[in-house]
């Protein structure tokens, strides 16, 4: 998941799909909210949505991608105009979400809702959805990988413990190696922090560089 992205740090998105019902006149409306990286993934939501909900009358959608939501698509699959499409893609910005697909599927119920009803209810079921998904804060981090003397070990934990950064892929030969994931803008302090604690002992290198989910809040 590499790749910058220029001054756009960090991003909201989907991490667990999302699903939900909004009922307006016997009209059944299922929304559903998913995490895509590309167009192509996308567009294979709408179609398993499609295939799944294969006697519905309308699959109505919008997708926003990449990291700054240059990306945008929404269609309102035979509703009249702007009824649908563009509901959905203003639940999904409005949400401040972005690399995520919402569709939206309607079962006709017999009565006709007008203008102002298709908009509310495929803004509804929209909402639905987004509110039972799971959401992740996606920041630009560093994966550092660190290598220190068992001497260390118990300080350098203690230390990465109270910045709030969970060591993985940990190594244990004739040193102890480890990864960590920093947040770009704090990568330069945190490694300040463990050359100091180490007496520059610790031996730091960044192997990658990308988008990575953090915990919301």
């Amino acid at each position: 998941m590499s790749g910058m992205a220029g001054k756009n740090a960090e991003y909201r998105t989907v991490s667990q799909a999302g699903f939900g019902e909004y009922t307006e006149k016997k009209s059944r409306f299922l929304g559903e909210i998913r995490h895509v990286e590309s167009e192509e993934e996308a567009a294979a939501v709408v179609a398993a949505a499609r295939k799944k909900y294969y006697d519905a009358r309308h699959h109505c959608y919008a997708w926003i991608l990449g990291p700054d939501g240059a990306q945008k698509k929404a269609s309102d699959d035979g509703e009249p105009s702007g009824t649908a499409g563009i509901p959905i893609l203003k639940v999904i910005d409005g949400a401040g979400l972005k690399n995520v697909v919402v569709v939206v599927t309607r079962y006709f119920g017999g009565t006709l809702l007008g203008t102002g009803g298709l908009v509310r209810s495929y803004t509804q079921a929209a909402q639905a959805a987004a509110a039972n998904a799971q959401i992740a804060r996606m920041c630009m981090c560093k994966v550092i990988r660190l290598q220190i003397p068992y001497g260390m070990l118990d300080k350098l934990l203690y230390y990465l413990r109270e910045a709030s950064i969970e060591p993985y892929e940990q190594e244990y030969t004739e040193n102890v190696a480890m990864k960590i994931t920093v947040e770009a803008e704090r990568a330069e302090e945190i490694c300040a922090g463990i050359t100091s604690l180490t007496g520059g002992a610790a031996r730091m290198e960044t192997v990658e560089e990308g988008f990575y989910p953090l915990k919301e809040g």
